[in-house]
């Protein structure tokens, strides 16, 4: 009998966590590459073959650890914070041409330009959400909460202004007013963008405004990296901020711990619609 194999190249976060648990339960050997300052090898002890730290920017170690475990087959999930590119980044030979090679530094470019070299070695993506379809809910209401029709108008708003900040690679998430756009998500991330709008909106003139924050898929988004993710560090966030609606990408967004989400913004008066 063959052994089925997946590779899977890990950030920080539950996402990939909980792609090699699938993997595992679904009679498959994980090798995980581990972002050094990022994943965490204890938390692959129960569902990972093989663990291995890697810098960023050591790609011939990354596709040499795969070929001599004969994998052929990788997914890459997690996030890999901003600060860690600068501090751990410590490129190989095969890292260092491919760093030289870059005519852009966009994420989607990056990324895309990763797995061609992987290709090169007989080594090929697969969607990040591998195993993990049943966490990426269809549209409708989520939350006991629905959407008032002020709040309808709002998320409707904010979904057009995040379609355009992700087409234009910046972000996936925004929070928006009835009239205004408070916050676009950079480089710290969807719950930072939260928290720092919420500062925001608290010394504005839309104060008394129905906000709402948005999340969205890019418009030519590739299954095979940077999936929008929500989960219940987003909810938190949401509330520390003083929000009441969030809004995501209907059968494009993962949800991590589906009922502790709804858990939390039933507890929060929070309203949580897939759209």
């Amino acid at each position: 009998m063959t052994t089925k194999k997946i590779g899977l190249i890990a950030g920080e976060g539950k996402m990939p966590v909980y792609i090699a648990q699938k993997a595992t339960a679904n009679g498959y050997e994980v090798y995980v590459a581990g972002a050094k300052g990022n994943a965490k090898e204890e938390d692959f002890k129960t569902c990972a073959r093989v663990f291995r730290a890697f810098r960023l920017g050591q790609l011939g170690a990354g596709i040499r650890f795969f070929k001599e475990h004969g994998v052929t087959r990788v997914v890459m999930a997690g996030r890999v914070q901003h600060t860690s590119i600068f501090s751990n980044l410590m490129p190989d030979l095969r890292g260092a041409k491919f760093l030289a090679s870059l005519k852009n530094m966009q994420a989607k470019n990056i990324l895309s330009r990763v797995m061609d070299e992987f290709k090169k070695d007989g080594i090929t993506f697969e969607n990040s959400a591998l195993f993990l379809e049943d966490f990426m809910p269809q549209k409708g209401l989520l939350s006991a909460r629905p959407l008032t029709p002020e709040e309808e108008k709002t998320a409707a708003f904010g979904y057009k202004i995040a379609k355009a900040i992700a087409a234009l690679d910046i972000g996936l998430t925004c929070v928006v007013s009835q009239n205004a756009v408070i916050a676009v998500e950079g480089m710290e991330g969807t719950d930072r963008c939260i928290l720092r709008a919420g500062e925001l909106y608290k010394s504005s003139a839309e104060k008394k405004s129905t906000v709402a924050v948005v999340k969205v898929a890019r418009p030519d988004q590739d299954s095979r990296f940077d999936l929008p993710v929500i989960g219940k560090g987003t909810v938190e966030s949401l509330h520390k901020a003083g929000f009441e609606v969030l809004a995501f990408e209907a059968g494009k967004t993962l949800v991590l711990d589906l009922e502790e989400v709804i858990r939390l913004a039933d507890k929060y008066h929070i309203s949580v619609t897939a759209i």
